[in-house]
């Protein structure tokens, strides 16, 4: 059973840095899609910082430059480094992983297996 569990949210002023961690149980950071998503309030999910062993890392426009994704193979933990964070970043954010094959970007292929996100408020 895969178990994905989203740590280090909190609130963050304007302009600093925040870096979340996914632990993965049950699940190998290896071939397949992996990355973060957000949802703020009144929006859609969207994806903002994919990876795949093909692929590589892809960013959403919104946080390309500032925000980094990572992954630790023997700490099966994937990891967003948000830097120069804006009001906009406000959201709840989610890890995802795929065990499935995909030809579509990672940015937009389906996932079967979330996490239960972790709340980023940024405050001026």
């Amino acid at each position: 059973q895969v178990h994905l569990v989203e740590s280090g949210g909190g609130s963050v002023q304007v302009g600093g840095s925040l870096i979340l961690s996914c632990a993965a149980s049950g699940y190998t950071f290896t071939t397949y899609c992996v990355g973060w998503f957000r949802q703020a309030p009144g929006k859609a999910r969207e994806g903002i910082a994919v990876m795949s062993k093909d692929e590589g890392a892809t960013y959403a426009h919104s946080v390309r430059g500032r925000f980094t994704i990572s992954q630790d193979n023997d700490k099966q933990t994937l990891y967003l480094h948000m830097t120069n964070v804006t009001s906009e970043d406000t959201a709840m954010y989610y890890c995802a992983a795929s065990s499935k094959a995909t030809i579509l970007p990672c940015l937009i292929s389906g996932y079967n297996y979330w996490g239960q996100g972790t709340q980023v408020t940024v405050s001026s």
